[in-house]
């Protein structure tokens, strides 16, 4: 992961923002340029269209771009002076023009905004608050507003909690109940994580589904949970 992959991680950059933060329009996104550390660095900053940054960062001196920004595990105290200023002005970025996402996969966010736009309904986040456990803090439930039921979860869980598999990276996934889980069965669709898979099924978030289908399944979902 890249620092401004770090910086801006669960971040939607708002365009009206980034244009008065001082950010002009090009043909596929939008540049920044700024002197830091007293005129010795020149940092570029680019966001696309989709909302992803990237950065270079000139040695004014012999202007080249300065290799050393992106060193790990670096002891120079002067090399972490100057990550540590880039770091410090891509937060002010971040802070002024982006407004927090609660989930990780561009996608959880997308069918997150699907769910609102059709339900008005927004995720809560019941094991975030004081005294939750830590490991579900992330995990947002989707609730009927008269009955209070769940109708979906997303969660951030390791592949291996899903499929036994000694893969330990993180990927989001949504739960939903539906009748007959034996027809739900396909690529990105797994018996549900931690919730009786008689009734619920977990889908991956990670583009393997179209939102459409998603969206179609969480209607599925919807309907099952309001029976009163």
């Amino acid at each position: 992961m890249t620092i401004e992959e770090k910086v801006f991680e669960r971040r939607k950059f708002i365009p009206e923002k980034l244009l008065q933060y001082g950010f002009y329009e090009v043909d596929d996104g939008y540049e920044y340029k700024t002197d830091f550390r007293n005129g010795e660095f020149q940092a570029s900053i680019f966001v696309t269209k989709e909302g992803k940054a990237s950065g270079k960062v000139i040695d004014v001196m012999n202007n080249e771009e300065y290799s050393r920004l992106r060193a790990e595990n670096c002891s120079d105290s002067y090399v972490i002076s100057v990550q540590n200023a880039y770091i410090e002005l891509l937060t002010s970025i971040a802070e002024y023009c982006c407004k927090i996402l609660p989930f990780a996969s561009a996608q959880a966010n997308r069918i997150m905004e699907k769910i609102f736009q059709k339900y008005k309904v927004e995720p809560d986040f019941p094991w975030a608050k004081k005294g939750g456990f830590k490991n579900y803090k992330n995990y947002g439930v989707f609730r009927h507003k008269d009955t209070k039921k769940w109708f979906a979860i997303i969660m951030d869980i390791s592949w291996h909690s899903l499929l036994k598999n000694k893969n330990f990276a993180t990927v989001d996934i949504i739960n939903l109940k539906v009748e007959f889980v034996e027809y739900f069965k396909g690529k990105g669709i797994y018996p549900a994580y931690h919730m009786d898979q008689e009734n619920w099924i977990s889908i991956i978030l990670d583009e393997t589904l179209e939102d459409d289908v998603i969206t179609n399944l969480i209607d599925l979902s919807f309907n099952v949970t309001n029976e009163k």
